[in-house]
């Protein structure tokens, strides 16, 4: 099984918060499945780490870049990618339930490589159709 990981589930990672840490442990480590981080949640990690530098955020970077570094990949946004996240913003926009472009990014990057999503936000992630998610945090 392969695993992406979302946003709030790699902050958690690095703060050691809720079971993540665990999780990922059992899950990757343990069961020897895999993990992805979409460029989008980098960018995202990235601009929180930077944004007040300080001790901790400090060694979150460092924590964070052995992190996704383990798991780069150059082509991992391909045009298959862009392609279904416009069709998840019309299906969404077309029932009134829009959610952040960059959610919709993590989505499809999700689908498209066949993942299930780590994710917290069950809210905005549950109205696409046909997404896998899963809650490390509780």
């Amino acid at each position: 099984m392969t695993y992406a990981l979302d946003s709030n589930t790699v902050s958690y990672f690095l703060r050691g918060e809720g079971k993540v840490r665990n999780y990922f442990k059992h899950e990757i480590v343990e069961a020897g499945n895999h993990y992805k981080i979409p460029f989008i949640v980098a960018y995202e990690i990235k601009r929180w780490l930077l944004y007040k530098p300080n001790k901790i955020n400090t060694a979150f970077n460092l924590e964070f870049t052995a992190l996704f570094h383990n798991v780069q990949d150059k082509a991992e946004m391909p045009l298959s990618v862009w392609e279904k996240a416009v069709d998840i913003y019309i299906s969404l926009q077309e029932k009134g339930q829009l959610i952040g472009d960059a959610d919709i990014l993590i989505a499809a990057y999700s689908l498209v490589n066949d993942c299930t999503l780590v994710t917290r936000n069950a809210k905005d992630f549950g109205r696409i159709n046909g997404l896998n998610t899963v809650d490390w945090y509780e």
